[in-house]
């Protein structure tokens, strides 16, 4: 039992990241029906960047906050300078440039930082928690904390303001949401610059735990990708159940069979969903858009 729930703590805590990662997709795709692949790389810069200017002598919150606010910033012109230059093209298209992104952006990493793996102190302290004959590291709850925060503050935006009902009026219908006054274009700009402060916070929170490097952002993007899939495309709710799921998967996987192999048992289940369920746990029922 005790090993079970030391597994299921650590798929809950690399769980909340894919989620966070996959929210971000949907975020991104409810809104302009882009796949964006450079989202990993959102979450890549948030530790980096916070590794960067903890370096530079900066208290360990004011390094965070900077690097999410730079990470802002590089989603917004993600969209401004590629996304929106590219609107007229193909859904294929649009994949290929977000991937090109997601090249450029590791690579200006790795010239700007270096090729080490790098570590943020924990929050609060390294000593693990004892609970139940397994342990939990203090960071792990910032994590999850630090999760369930987003998703509550998101979901929140989205129900509760008049911005957050206009960016899912837009991901609902785009053209009656221009009919009705939504500027589609700061729509499109917020779902970036939103996805990437989600990822860049995640990537902050996690890297005392699971260290942060230039080329971390690629796998995340893949595993993200399949949570969103998994739990149902533009689905937020589909994402973070997605997230968790996999997150354990993997840590059970890990656990009872062999580590080796464990980024490819998430992908065999997210096939074998797929399957049974072609829209994913909560996709709808029909597809209109691909």
């Amino acid at each position: 039992m005790s090993a079970f729930l030391q597994y299921l703590f650590s798929g809950l805590t690399v769980g909340a990241v894919y989620a966070i990662v996959a929210i971000g997709f949907t975020l991104i795709y409810a809104a302009s029906d882009v796949v964006n692949f450079a989202q990993g790389e959102f979450v890549m810069l948030g530790g980096m960047l916070s590794v960067f200017f903890l370096g530079l002598g900066l208290p360990l919150a004011g390094a965070a906050a900077l690097a999410v606010v730079i990470t802002i910033v590089v989603g917004v012109l993600l969209q401004k300078l590629a996304i929106e230059q590219a609107r007229a093209a193909s859904p294929v298209t649009l994949i290929i440039i977000t991937l090109g992104a997601s090249n450029v952006l590791r690579g200006v990493a790795s010239l700007v930082f270096d090729k080490q793996f790098h570590s943020l102190p924990a929050f609060s302290g390294s000593n693990p928690i004892a609970v139940g004959g397994a342990t939990i590291l203090p960071q792990s709850l910032w994590v999850l904390g630090g999760s369930i925060a987003m998703f509550v503050g998101l979901w929140l935006f989205l129900d509760k303001t008049l911005t957050g009902k206009a960016l899912r009026a837009s991901a609902a219908n785009r053209f009656a949401a221009q009919l009705v006054g939504v500027n589609i274009g700061f729509i499109l700009v917020l779902a970036f610059g939103l996805s990437a402060g989600l990822g860049a916070i995640a990537g902050i929170l996690v890297a005392p735990i699971t260290l942060t490097r230039y080329d971390v952002g690629a796998l995340l993007a893949l595993k993200g990708f399949s949570a969103a899939i998994f739990g149902g495309l533009g689905n937020p709710v589909g994402a973070v159940i997605g997230g968790l799921v996999l997150g354990v998967i993997e840590a059970l996987a890990a656990g009872y069979v062999t580590s080796v192999y464990k980024d490819g048992v998430a992908f065999v289940a997210l096939i074998a969903v797929l399957l049974f369920m072609p829209n994913g746990l909560l996709g709808s029922k029909t597809v209109d858009r691909v």
